[in-house]
């Protein structure tokens, strides 16, 4: 498990298991959000498997699938609630980090400035450049 800070509030990781949940516990973590479709995952990894898992643990798990190039608004706005009721960090995981993060900026947009989003991402070599303008479209939207 390769845990990822953007802020002390919000980490992203690669795909967890059911065996990554008391070091999730024991670093503080509250909630866990799934932005992998079970589609793309074996049937042990499904979002069932892992709320079942997450849940006997004490986590509060959310659902968002991301598809890959089709992020929603739905999806923002889901992130950005489940970000907004946490009562402590919040850890989200997908294939490699990246929907994880991209969906974060994009919730994020008009609450922290744009080359923020960008910039915190791109310390674990996630590039959401190309999503600077869809941010501050979102961003001028929120204001």
């Amino acid at each position: 498990m390769s845990i990822r800070p953007l802020t002390d509030r919000y980490a992203v990781s690669p795909q967890i298991t059911p065996q990554d949940l008391p070091a999730l516990r024991a670093a503080g973590y509250t909630t866990i959000i799934d932005n992998r479709p079970d589609g793309e995952i074996p049937p042990p990894l499904h979002s069932a498997e892992m709320r079942r898992a997450a849940e006997a643990a004490g986590f509060v798990f959310v659902e968002n699938p991301v598809v890959g190039g089709a992020i929603t608004l739905e999806n923002v706005a889901r992130q950005r609630a489940a970000i907004d009721a946490a009562d402590g960090p919040v850890l989200a995981y997908c294939a490699s980090g990246n929907r994880s993060s991209i969906v974060w900026a994009l919730a994020n947009a008009g609450r922290i400035p744009t080359d923020e989003l960008i910039a915190l991402p791109a310390r674990h070599g996630y590039r959401l450049e190309d999503f600077r303008r869809d941010i501050d479209r979102l961003a001028a939207e929120a204001s």
